[in-house]
């Protein structure tokens, strides 16, 4: 993890002016922290349930906090801390679909997950597991966090002090609860929920009687219907999981935490309890959902979506940060198509960046994308996108980046991959995203006479092209015979190029395509196309 947040240049009324999320975030904790006039370390939170293994949306709350939490040290210079906060303690519901072991683990049914068996095998349990791999990538991008265990904090006791708040204000509590809860659950609801001594289970059980004076509950055990009194504190209960926000919100002394907009409804009812007990809710703001390629919320107990791990295999870090920063508040199509999109924009970007004055550069995705830290924006001068790899790869059949070098050295004589860490980074993961991702998908179709005769016509004149051509000279003589073959729209000229040579439906700019890809040897696919060798 990364020391102490390091304040950097930006002059402070730029930082104070501006109109990026993270410093619009940042101004109300400031003004929060006047309101309450504390001296207090600000806390920011996280929080995820490790009942499945963790997506890229739980990896996104903790990025994009910590994006307000810089913002926050820069305007403001006063110490905060960033807790990521694991509800381990919580009972298995149901299996995951995407992990193995599944009729195993349908035996766990209702156990702490820190009780659950580790599928994997890898870890004592498998909130152990989740909790380990999510920590592993957020050590990865070096965030400054303090990870919480609420497993481990139930036990030691460090909310037990809250948890007395919460038995104290117990009716008060349940009437805030009750009306948002249908006839049959408001019958048996209760804020506590005991940890069978007999099974281990997370008992979802009336309680029969409230005891303040020993701090203690009672309840009917659902197996031979003993009256069992339990403490409600050193982890012999839990809560459910909208009160038990509102205790850790006044236990840690929450001050920032986001959420999705689909816990909108919880938020309030979390914010009602922890008045009730005597605390300020945090600040906060709910970001929109991130969706899978069919529009669905993605969800850690379907495995739908990306995993972190998928991203990371087809797209360097950097691509990954920038998707999170984008706008939180529009939902987002979260597929492997982002992937190729989001590096190319960040390239686009961080190359823009070194031109711009502070007031641009502080609206500057590629800025957020190294935690507002202007020093660690690199000077990408890379004239080759992500997406012109990949149809390079493709065109090539690419399976060794080896391959796509020798291509790269022709088109920029002296490029050394070496000496370009994300050029090289670029290169390798088009040859990935190429064969697993393109090349199971290519369909090339024939082209119709009106295609034969047009691309007969590229070709000729990219043969009288002279060695000094350069790609804007090429895209000219692609526009020039798109018109003069009477296509009725220019796209579906570009259109009929991907799907005859490339085999998809969409592409690269030709122009720089077949600057990268060499003259003669598009002079050769398109001679294939017309033959009918490609397909």
């Amino acid at each position: 993890m990364t020391a102490a947040i390091n304040i950097n240049t930006f002059d402070k009324k730029i930082l104070e002016n501006s109109n990026s999320w993270p410093f619009q975030e940042a101004q109300k904790i400031i003004q929060r922290i006047g309101k309450l006039s504390t001296e207090k370390t600000t806390i920011f939170e996280t929080g995820y349930g490790p009942s499945g293994l963790p997506h890229i949306g739980t990896f996104c709350e903790v990025f994009r906090t910590n994006l307000v939490r810089k913002a926050f040290s820069l305007l403001s210079n006063k110490p905060s801390k960033l807790i990521c906060f694991s509800d381990d303690m919580d009972g298995l519901r149901k299996v995951p679909t995407n992990v193995p072991n599944q009729e195993s683990m349908k035996n766990y049914i209702g156990m702490p997950l820190t009780k659950v068996p580790d599928p994997f095998g890898q870890h004592n349990s498998f909130g152990e597991h989740n909790n380990f791999r999510l920590r592993s990538f957020l050590d990865s991008f070096e965030f400054d966090y303090e990870f919480y265990s609420a497993t481990e904090c139930y036990k030691s006791g460090l909310f037990d002090e809250t948890l007395l708040k919460i038995l104290n204000n117990y009716e008060k509590i349940i009437n805030i609860i009750l009306p948002t809860l249908g006839e049959e659950r408001q019958k048996t609801y209760s804020p506590f929920l005991p940890i069978c001594k007999k099974t281990g289970k997370v008992l979802e059980v009336p309680i029969i009687e409230i005891n303040p004076n020993n701090a203690s509950i009672s309840y009917k055990d659902p197996i031979d219907d003993e009256v069992i009194t339990v403490p409600v504190t050193g982890g012999s209960c839990k809560l459910q999981w909208k009160c038990d926000w509102a205790m850790r919100w006044s236990a840690l002394g929450v001050d920032y935490e986001m959420a999705g907009k689909d816990l909108i409804d919880s938020v309030t009812l979390s914010s009602k309890i922890n008045k009730q007990i005597g605390s300020v809710p945090p600040e906060g703001f709910n970001y929109e959902l991130f969706l899978d390629q069919n529009g669905e919320k993605i969800s850690k107990s379907k495995g739908n979506g990306l995993t972190i791990e998928e991203w990371l295999n087809y797209g360097p870090q950097e691509s990954l940060s920038y998707f999170m920063y984008g706008n939180p508040k529009r939902a987002k199509r979260l597929y492997f198509d982002a992937i190729p999109k989001s590096v190319d924009e960040y390239i686009s970007h961080s190359k823009n960046f070194k031109f711009q004055t502070e007031e641009e550069k502080i609206n500057n995705p590629s800025l957020y994308v190294h935690n507002i830290q202007p020093d660690q924006v690199p000077r990408n001068d890379i004239s080759i996108s992500f997406s012109l790899l990949l149809n390079l790869a493709s065109v090539c059949h690419a399976e060794d980046p080896q391959i796509i070098w020798g291509f790269i050295e022709k088109y920029s004589p002296g490029t050394i991959g070496s000496e370009n860490k994300f050029l090289e980074e670029m290169v390798n993961f088009s040859v990935v995203y190429y064969n697993d991702m393109i090349k199971p998908n290519k369909v090339y179709r024939s082209p119709n006479d009106q295609e034969k005769k047009a691309l007969k016509e590229l070709s000729l004149g990219l043969g009288k092209l002279t060695q000094a051509s350069t790609g804007e000279d090429v895209q000219k003589l692609v526009f020039s015979i798109g018109k003069e073959n009477n296509f009725d729209n220019l796209r579906d000229w570009f259109r009929s190029l991907y799907e005859i040579l490339l085999g998809q439906s969409d592409g690269p700019r030709m122009g720089s395509f077949i600057a990268l890809f060499g003259i003669p040897q598009t002079i050769d696919l398109i001679n294939d196309a017309l033959s009918g060798k490609l397909k």
